[in-house]
């Protein structure tokens, strides 16, 4: 926020008059009335041209222009808002989502901001520049009138002069006074015409500011500290990682080699078919805690990334699955994880319930989101609610401020799209 003073704080200080806010607040005044002529009769053509061509369709796009008509006269206004206010007044749109002049209507016509806008124009357009207008017309034709009676008098010949249409001055003396009286005036009109375009700026900042900015904001520090949450979750399951495969798998992998040299010693029964069994059982114990370690972070998702790791799961799926992905080398480690266990969960549930005999997994980048789809010809009726696997998947993406789509008719097929942010810079990989 700008550190200079305002209209409304420079009318609080004792040399106001004396400074160039007055005129400010006089060209803030000034500059309305032709923006807002040429306003009303732009918005009077498009009215009247598109609601009488509407009935041949071509009238159409004109009233189209109507409803967007307020979207450069915001534009304008907050820019000439600069008059008497520093602080930047930010636009309150966003960006399409798509490329096109249709994503591009489609996105606007969506937003409050585009209807706010237009009833600022009209409200600009039907009552503000007329008010303005007047106040400083009245100024101007006091003041002016009264300053120029000398001038005026002199043009007739030094005969007489009506000043303001109301006395005569046949005379010098009280056509000076009548300047005189005319500057004295003009520090007199410079307040009220102060307060009324800081009342202007005010009700302009008030109806083109962006909606819940304040609100924004702080949806903005949610999502970063949500995905800070994220980053410490998966540092922790990282470690936990490292402390199986480190820790109780190297022990578990010792004791399976202890247990099979004992059983090549041929010791007498019961003894070997007590290891025998205890080997048998360290061997199953390390395959769980394989399988554990794998279900924690897969070591080809950290090492290969997101493509590969895919590649991997279809391949050990007992439903044959085609993969499609056309997908950068490597995307942040929160993303590829939340959608690696989401594909997971969504193959699984193709293999336990669709009675699909082919499965396909695509996926691509479009307008920097990663959309992921796992489609199967299956029997269809899956839902998320109910506590199910899929419910928890929709959590976590939500969690990357992602979504979950899922299309699953009565008789099939199922799709299951997966929609998450992926930015074009991926955060640093942990080893």
């Amino acid at each position: 926020m700008s550190s200079s003073p305002g209209l409304p704080q420079a009318l609080r200080q004792r040399g106001y008059v004396l400074g160039g806010w007055p005129w400010r607040a006089a060209l803030y005044l000034l500059t309305s009335v032709p923006l807002g002529i040429a306003t009303l009769t732009a918005l009077l053509l498009l009215a009247v041209a598109g609601g009488a061509l509407s009935v041949v369709l071509i009238g159409i796009p004109l009233l189209l222009t109507l409803v967007l008509a307020g979207i450069p006269l915001a534009a304008l206004e907050r820019r000439r808002l600069r008059l008497l206010d520093p602080r930047p007044l930010p636009p309150a749109h966003r960006e399409p989502d798509g490329t096109g002049l249709s994503s591009w209507l489609r996105t606007r016509l969506q937003e409050r901001s585009t209807w706010r806008e237009l009833g600022y124009a009209l409200l600009f357009a039907l009552v503000l520049w007329p008010l303005e207008a007047l106040a400083v017309g009245t100024a101007l034709t006091v003041c002016g009138g009264l300053i120029a009676a000398p001038a005026v008098l002199a043009a007739s010949g030094g005969e007489e002069v009506r000043v303001l249409k109301i006395w005569l001055a046949h005379s010098y003396p009280p056509a000076f006074a009548a300047l005189l009286t005319g500057v004295v005036l003009l520090p007199v009109f410079a307040y009220p015409l102060g307060l009324l375009a800081a009342g202007r700026a005010m009700l302009t900042r008030q109806l083109l500011a962006p909606p819940d900015a304040g609100l924004d904001s702080r949806l903005r520090e949610l999502g970063r500290s949500r995905m800070r949450l994220v980053d410490a979750f998966e540092a922790e399951r990282r470690r936990i990682e490292r402390d199986l495969h480190d820790g109780a798998q190297q022990r578990l992998v010792a004791l399976s080699m202890t247990l099979g040299l004992a059983r090549l010693e041929n010791p007498a029964q019961p003894l070997a078919g007590l290891l025998a069994k205890a080997h048998d059982e360290a061997g199953d114990a390390l395959v769980e805690i394989r399988e554990l370690i794998q279900g924690i972070h897969p070591r080809v998702l950290t090492d290969r990334g997101l493509r590969a790791a895919v590649e991997d799961v279809a391949d050990r799926s007992v439903v044959p699955v085609d993969v499609d992905l056309d997908l950068p080398d490597r995307l942040p480690e929160a993303v590829e994880t939340g959608v690696y266990f989401a594909v997971c969960e969504a193959l699984a549930n193709v293999a336990k319930h669709s009675g699909a005999g082919r499965a396909l997994v695509t996926g691509r980048t479009e307008r920097g989101r990663l959309v992921v789809e796992v489609s199967d010809d299956g029997v269809g009726g899956a839902v998320t609610s109910g506590g199910t696997g899929l419910e928890g998947v929709a959590d976590r993406l939500s969690v990357l401020g992602g979504h979950l789509l899922v299309s699953s008719p009565p008789g099939g097929p199922t799709v299951f799209r997966l929609e998450v942010p992926a930015p074009s810079t991926p955060s640093p990989r942990r080893t």
